[in-house]
C-alpha cells in the first residue's frame, strides 16, 4: 500500500475546536441527500389538522350571528363563550364526521380551531341543556338575522315531519312507539318537524312524542308559527300524508291558507275531480295544470306527460309479467301478492283473467297529482309552490343521513332536544352555503365539495426558532366554496410567532 498526501488541513487539535464542523457544513452543499437532511433538522412539523370546513362554516356561523346569539342566551353561565364554542364544535362535527358527544371531544383535537383547545367535556353537555331551554328565542333571533341576510320572503312556508329512534329507553313522555319512517317499529322514537322557506332555508323545528300523529303536529305548528314569528299572511304547504277532512275544515274555519297534496286513490273527491273536464295550462317544462272546483273547494290537477307515458309503460310491463305468471303457476301464486291480486278477476269455471276495469281506473292517474288549496294564487303558482316542497324532503334526507341524526343515544329530555337542535343548526349552515352557491350560479356536487374541503389542512411548523402556519393546496372544487362566500382562502404561509394565541383569527396574519 502506498499513501499520498492530497491536502494538509492543519493540526487536528486546532480543527477540533470548531473549524472541522464548519468545513463539514460547507461540504454538505455538494451532497443533495446530506443537504436535505441538514435542512430538515431545522424544520419541526408539530401538527397537520383539518381546516377547510371550519374556514367556510365559521364564516357562515358569524354571518348568521349565531355566536353572538348563543352568547346572549347563555349569558347567565359564567363560561358563555366556551358554551357557544361547544355548540359550534358539535354543529361542525355533524357536518364533517358525526360522532357522539364523547367522540366530539376527541375529534376537536384533529380540527384546527384555536378556541376548541379550551373546551372541556362539561361544556358540551351543559350547552345541550341551554339549547333546549332557549330553543324558541334562539330560533326567533336567527329568523330575523336570516330574513335580513338572505332577503327572504316569508309568505310561504313548507312543513314536513319525520321520525328517529332511540338506542335504549329514551326520555319518558317523549320516547314512544309509533309509526316509524325508519322502518323500526320495535324501537322507541320521537317525531321531528322542520319549517322552511321557499328558498330552502330552515327557520324552525319542533319535537313531538313518537306516537303523535302528523295531523296533530301540523295544527300545533301552525298556531306556534303565527304567534311566535308574528307572521300576518302565510301559506302552509304540506304533503298528502297530513291531509284529513277534519284538518282542512279547521284551517278553513281559522282562515289559514294552505296548499296540500291529496291522496290520489283513497279520497272520494279526487276521483270526482279527475272526472271533471277542462283545458290544461302549460306552466313550464313538462308541467301542465288546470283548476277544478268541486263541492265549493278549489283543486289543482297537475299533469306531466312524460311521467304519464312512463306510468303507462310500467303498467303494461306489469300486466305482461302477471299474465306470464298466471299461465305458468296459476292464480295461487298471487295469493301472497296484494299488489298483483287487484289486477286479476276470477271468471266462471275458475278461469283467471286481467281486470280491465281496474286497469282503466289506474290509467286515470298516469302522470297526475291533485292539490287542494284555499289561497288566491294563480294555478301555476300553486303548482310550483308544491313542487318546491322537495326542499323540505331533501332537507330530511340531509339531516338523517349526512348529518346522521339517528340513532339517538341520549336519555334525558333536554339532551335529546339539544341534540336535535344541533342537527337543526347544522342544517341551517348547509342550507345557507347552498343558497350562496346558487346566488353565484356555482354548480357543484355538494357531497364532493365537502370532501374536497376536508382535504384542506393547517400545518403548524417551526423553523429557525419561529413558528409558522401553512395551508395545503385547495383540492378539487374546494375553491368554489370560497368563491361562493366571496372570501379569499388564507395565505399559504403565516407567521405565528408574533401572534396572540388567544386571538381566534391569528392564523390569518400574513407572512408575505
Amino acid at each position: 500500500m502506498r499513501q499520498k498526501v492530497v491536502l494538509n488541513l492543519g493540526r487536528i487539535e486546532d480543527l477540533q475546536e470548531g473549524s472541522l464542523d464548519r468545513l463539514v457544513a460547507s461540504l454538505v452543499k455538494f451532497s443533495k441527500r446530506k443537504w436535505i437532511q441538514a435542512e430538515a433538522e431545522k424544520l419541526m412539523v408539530h401538527s397537520a389538522r383539518e381546516w377547510g370546513l371550519d374556514l367556510i362554516f365559521r364564516h357562515l356561523w358569524e354571518q348568521l350571528g349565531l355566536h353572538s346569539i348563543l352568547k346572549s342566551h347563555f349569558s347567565k353561565a359564567h363560561v358563555s363563550f366556551h358554551l357557544a364554542e361547544a355548540v359550534y364544535a358539535m354543529v361542525l362535527n355533524r357536518i364533517s364526521d358525526p360522532l357522539s358527544k364523547r367522540g366530539v371531544i376527541q375529534w376537536i383535537d384533529a380540527v384546527y380551531h384555536p378556541s376548541f383547545l379550551e373546551l372541556l367535556p362539561n361544556h358540551f353537555y351543559r350547552s345541550l341543556d341551554l339549547l333546549s331551554e332557549n330553543k324558541d328565542s334562539i330560533e326567533l333571533d336567527l329568523f330575523e338575522r336570516t330574513k335580513n341576510l338572505f332577503d327572504l320572503e316569508v309568505d310561504m312556508v313548507f312543513w314536513d315531519t319525520t321520525s328517529t329512534y332511540f338506542e335504549g329507553k329514551g326520555p319518558d313522555g317523549l320516547a314512544s312507539y309509533g309509526y316509524s319512517k325508519d322502518h323500526r317499529p320495535d324501537r322507541l322514537q320521537v317525531m321531528i318537524g322542520v319549517v322552511m322557506t321557499r328558498a330552502g332555508i330552515p327557520i324552525a323545528h319542533e319535537v313531538f312524542p313518537g306516537n303523535q300523529s302528523e295531523v296533530d303536529t301540523f295544527r300545533q305548528i301552525i298556531a306556534d308559527m303565527r304567534k311566535r314569528f308574528k307572521l300576518t299572511r302565510v301559506i302552509f304547504v304540506g304533503d298528502r300524508g297530513m291531509v284529513s277532512k277534519e284538518l282542512l275544515d279547521a284551517l278553513d274555519r281559522d282562515h289559514i291558507e294552505y296548499i296540500v297534496g291529496m291522496r290520489m286513490r283513497k279520497a272520494i273527491d279526487v276521483g270526482e275531480v279527475l272526472k271533471t273536464g277542462g283545458r290544461y295550462k302549460t306552466v313550464k317544462g313538462n308541467l301542465r295544470v288546470k283548476e277544478v272546483w268541486y263541492d265549493a273547494d278549489r283543486y289543482i290537477v297537475c299533469h306531466n306527460p312524460i311521467q304519464a307515458e312512463h306510468d303507462m309503460h310500467a303498467r303494461e310491463e306489469m300486466v305482461q309479467k302477471l299474465e306470464k305468471q298466471i299461465k305458468q303457476n296459476g292464480f295461487k301464486s298471487l295469493i301472497g301478492n296484494s299488489g298483483y291480486r287487484r289486477y286479476v278477476v276470477i271468471k266462471k269455471d275458475s278461469v283467471v283473467g286481467i281486470n280491465q276495469k281496474t286497469l282503466k281506473e289506474e290509467a286515470r292517474f298516469d302522470g297526475k297529482y291533485v292539490l287542494r288549496t284555499n289561497c288566491q294564487l294563480d294555478t301555476d303558482q300553486v303548482a310550483i309552490a308544491y313542487k318546491d316542497l322537495w326542499r323540505v324532503e331533501r332537507a330530511f334526507r340531509e339531516i338523517k343521513s349526512s348529518l346522521d341524526l339517528r340513532p339517538v343515544y341520549h336519555w334525558r329530555d333536554s339532551r335529546v332536544r339539544g341534540h336535535i337542535m344541533v342537527c337543526f343548526l347544522a342544517l341551517v349552515l348547509e342550507s345557507a352555503l347552498q343558497r350562496r352557491l346558487k346566488e353565484k350560479e356555482i354548480t357543484v356536487e355538494y357531497t364532493y365539495l365537502l370532501r374536497d374541503l376536508q382535504q384542506l389542512r393547517a400545518v403548524e411548523l417551526t423553523m429557525d426558532d419561529r413558528k409558522y402556519l401553512c395551508r395545503t393546496e385547495l383540492a378539487g372544487s374546494a375553491h368554489q366554496a370560497f368563491k361562493g362566500l366571496g372570501i379569499r382562502p388564507p395565505l399559504q404561509v403565516s407567521d405565528l410567532t408574533s401572534s396572540s394565541p388567544n386571538n381566534s383569527d391569528y392564523y390569518l396574519q400574513p407572512l408575505f
